[in-house]
């Protein structure tokens, strides 16, 4: 890629769930066919299970979309939540696939049987696919999946969340190739406290596209990234996080000229659900 004024050295390009459009979401080979087509960070999202184990998964439930019983039925979607991970211990979980069902929204996915993995498991899986391949080590965005609403009840409270996500990635020595992010600014917060070296990430899916400033004040110090819905994204949010010394990294982006848009305006990585989109500029 070649650098212009607007165009940063380096261009984060982000497979969103590893490549959602093209592989089932969150899975492991979804995250090392997104290391195949080139991106430089995997997103990822992070539930724990009853005997705290941390497994990739975008819902603290199975999702009726995705999901598959042992049985071989589907899970009707008035009843998706009552299939609460939380309340699952790890081997039970590996008895629903979340793979073969085909995706309403992506008519491109390939369709395999595959189950939620541990999060240490994607990590020993990355490394042993990077030496093999001779690729460049990518980084891991982890979203902390959790709401006020809904702690104790689908997931451990923010301060227990952390520390156990912690405990996984320092066990594996990734802290240097980690970010975090999350909705909920408690997780943020008390990440920036207690491990002050790892970057955090802000998300953000207001409709107020004013509202930045007023969004960092409430988290109470200046995210390493600023992560809206792309379509938050103006000249003067560019501007502002600049000044600031915040990255900005929209979702979830999935056509080409959109992408072109957002790296014309100078934004500084993009996450997206077909990461082959990055080769076809």
């Amino acid at each position: 890629m070649t650098a212009t004024n607007k165009t940063p050295i380096f261009f984060d390009k982000q497979g969103h769930r590893g490549c959602r459009g093209l592989l089932p979401e969150n899975t492991i080979p979804a995250m090392l066919h997104a290391l195949q087509l080139g991106v430089t960070t995997l997103e990822m999202d992070i539930v724990f299970t009853k005997d705290s184990v941390a497994i990739l998964s975008h819902e603290p439930f199975f999702n009726h979309e995705i999901t598959t019983l042992p049985n071989g039925n589907f899970i009707p979607e008035d009843e998706e939540k009552k299939y609460n991970i939380f309340n699952l211990t790890f081997a039970q979980t590996q008895q629903y696939d979340v793979g073969l069902k085909q995706h309403p929204r992506f008519a491109q996915q390939q369709k395999i049987a595959v189950r939620k993995p541990s999060l240490a498991a994607l990590f020993d899986s990355v490394q042993a696919y990077v030496q093999l391949h001779h690729i460049p080590y990518p980084y891991f965005n982890i979203e902390t999946k959790t709401t006020p609403a809904t702690d104790n009840i689908y997931h451990p409270a923010p301060a227990v969340f952390v520390d156990m996500l912690m405990n996984v990635i320092t066990q594996k020595q990734m802290e240097k190739w980690v970010t975090i992010q999350s909705f909920d600014m408690r997780t943020l917060q008390y990440l920036h406290t207690h491990y002050p070296t790892i970057p955090t990430v802000l998300l953000i899916e207001d409709t107020d596209a004013t509202a930045a400033t007023e969004q960092i004040k409430n988290l109470g110090f200046n995210p390493t990234t600023y992560s809206p819905h792309y379509s938050l994204v103006h000249a003067q949010l560019v501007a502002f996080l600049k000044q600031q010394h915040i990255k900005l990294v929209p979702w979830t982006v999935n056509d080409l000229p959109t992408i072109k848009s957002l790296m014309a305006l100078g934004v500084d990585g993009i996450i997206t659900d077909y990461p082959n989109l990055f080769n076809t500029q």
